[in-house]
């Protein structure tokens, strides 16, 4: 896997054109896995691992790696499967999400792919809730499972839910512009917008992806109504099935019906060129996963410009 990261302006050109790269990887058996080469900082063969004592059964230890001690997962337990074998020839994925460096131990990396994110779609219907997947794609006629990392992590390290006593207080009340539409394909994600939102006194509509979003408010204006007289602001994930944040982002912006909408990008990818590309694509705001107090802050801030006279 040496200098399967190297391409790094390369790949940031995606961004914005509705495509990525998917790095595939295996745990336990054939079936291929798949994260966004965005969230991966290396990939490199599992060092000795040191346990940690009373942890999550899904820790499998701590390594020290360039100078700095990162916690170790086992995808393979955190979705409900056998451990994967410690025999010294499995790989971690270091990764950043939310904020916060990982590593992810899988037993074989396969390589990275190029592909529109109007090839990948949303977990079949009838799959439950109970499933770790975010997406589903196909690459050489074969089924690759985008896992929900989001929701594992959550699982092994709960993020902050509740808000502050100051900003609870702060609750809204008002009977015109009260609602707040949130985009997001992780099941996780949608839930603690969606509670930190309502928190505060504010009505949500919830979807899935950036496609049912962008559909959705055409609909609205093709039925005559402003969609900026119904919502506060849009909070939209940048990576999604369909229709990428970024390309939704876009499409509002360059369409006169929606473009006054207030857009907030919303997610847990990192780096420097998410600021570049926010500026490219026109969003109004840009906010790392997940701080209850802040995002209510800035819900807020966006409510009192709209309440206020010009």
């Amino acid at each position: 896997m040496a200098g399967v990261l190297d391409s790094v302006n390369q790949r940031t050109q995606l961004v914005g054109q509705n495509r990525l790269e998917l790095l595939m990887f295996r745990l336990n058996g054939n079936q291929m896995y798949g994260i966004n080469v965005f969230k991966v900082k290396e990939v490199l063969p599992c060092p000795p691992l040191s346990v940690l004592p009373h942890s999550s059964r899904v820790v499998r230890g701590v390594a020290y790696i360039r100078g700095r001690t990162i916690t170790v997962l086992d995808l393979s337990i955190a979705m409900g499967s056998r451990a994967l074998q410690d025999d010294g020839k499995g790989f971690i994925i270091i990764a950043e999400y939310n904020n916060s460096v990982q590593g992810f131990l899988v037993s074989g990396v396969d390589r990275i792919v190029n592909l529109n994110w109007e090839t990948i779609h949303s977990p079949p219907k009838g799959s439950g809730r109970s499933h770790y997947l975010t997406a589903v794609t196909e690459v050489d006629n074969k089924l690759v499972e985008i896992l929900d990392v989001e929701r594992i992590l959550a699982e092994v390290a709960p993020a902050p839910r509740i808000l502050s006593e100051a900003l609870v207080s702060k609750t809204v009340r008002t009977e015109t512009i009260n609602t707040v539409l949130i985009v997001d394909d992780s099941s996780v994600a949608r839930t603690q917008i969606k509670r930190c939102c309502e928190a505060i006194g504010l009505n949500t509509v919830v979807l899935n992806d950036g496609k049912q979003a962008f559909l959705h408010l055409q609909a609205m204006a093709e039925a005559g109504e402003n969609p900026a007289d119904k919502y506060v602001l849009v909070i939209s994930d940048i990576e999604m099935p369909e229709m990428d944040g970024y390309t939704l982002t876009a499409s509002i912006k360059n369409d006169p019906r929606l473009n006054s909408l207030h857009v907030m990008l919303h997610t847990s990818l990192s780096g420097v060129f998410n600021q570049s590309m926010v500026e490219k694509v026109g969003a109004d705001d840009f906010l790392a996963k997940f701080h209850p107090d802040e995002l209510a802050q800035r819900v807020l801030k966006q409510l009192e410009r709209r309440q206020t006279p010009a």
